[in-house]
């Protein structure tokens, strides 16, 4: 039983990791924490979801959507990062904030607040293997989750625009004194970082229908971010899965105890110890400032 409520709480936390990628990504880009990120996330999975109801193909409205993000990439960087370029930090997370409540008023207003239930194709029952009964669709977001990632990795890790992104992120300057565009790394990085918030949404929306409650995925990746590090995609990982099974394995001993389920707040206490004895996380750097 151990070992069951394990490996579910770890596949799980796969979830988790898939929302958090998308922070990272514009944290190494830009230094700033995206709070629309989970706002693109119901954003990409409402418009497929409305899409498809159409009586639009899988894979044509999955390559519409994906068209939508770039082009809101362009309009980001544009209208939002190019005139507050070199501010400070917690205005750029404002500015975030903002885009946050814009998508879900966008949203609200061309696509609804009903909600509907997204079909991926993945049966969501129970796979035996040995003693152990693990479900089929957590298995398929495992998998959806590590392609994505190693994906990320291998484009950002050997590529042209990977040394640039890891350029920005180590100093804005220097990358802008050899000839680095930076807005055309902030595009790039949005629009990747629409393509995971739209990952993120088809599996997300697939276990609890697509509704306006998907935006607080955000605040569920919070934790993973803290104890990961906002600058590491490994991390993401890490944490996802740290944070997965050790709610899962809360939830099933202490919840008797509690009277209830704990899986609510055990990621955020569990967060809020790691604050306490690793601030930058198990995978984020340390800032040194020269005073």
């Amino acid at each position: 039983m151990f070992l069951e409520v394990l490996l579910g709480g770890l596949l799980a936390g796969v979830m988790y990791s898939s929302v958090a990628l998308g922070f990272v990504l514009i944290y190494k880009a830009s230094g700033v924490f995206n709070f629309a990120q989970g706002s693109m996330v119901l954003f990409t999975a409402l418009m497929y979801v409305t899409f498809v109801e159409a009586g639009i193909p899988f894979w044509i409205a999955l390559l519409i959507v994906m068209i939508v993000m770039v082009v809101c990439a362009v309009l980001i960087e544009r209208m939002m990062l190019r005139p507050m370029a070199n501010r400070d930090p917690m205005v750029l997370f404002v500015a975030t904030l903002g885009l946050s409540f814009m998508i879900e008023g966008i949203a609200q207003l061309a696509m609804g607040t009903d909600v509907h239930i997204l079909e991926l194709g993945v049966a969501d029952g129970t796979l035996q293997i040995g003693d152990l009964w693990l479900s089929e669709f957590d298995l398929f977001a495992t998998a959806m989750a590590v392609l994505m990632v190693v994906v990320i990795s291998f484009v950002f890790n050997t590529t042209r625009i990977g040394i640039s992104l890891r350029a920005v992120a180590d100093d804005v300057l220097a990358a802008q004194s050899i000839g680095i565009k930076l807005p055309q790394v902030w595009r790039i990085v949005w629009s990747v970082a629409g393509f995971v918030a739209l990952a993120a949404g088809l599996l997300w929306g697939a276990r609890q229908g697509v509704q306006f409650s998907l935006t607080l995925s955000a605040l569920k990746a919070l934790p993973v971010l803290i104890i990961g590090g906002f600058s590491s995609m490994i991390g993401a990982i890490v944490a996802g899965l740290l944070v997965g099974a050790t709610e899962s394995l809360a939830d099933f001993y202490l919840g008797p105890i509690f009277r209830g389920s704990v899986s609510a707040w055990f990621a955020y206490i569990l967060a809020v110890f790691f604050l306490l004895i690793k601030p930058a996380g198990l995978f984020g750097e340390r800032e040194i400032e020269r005073v």
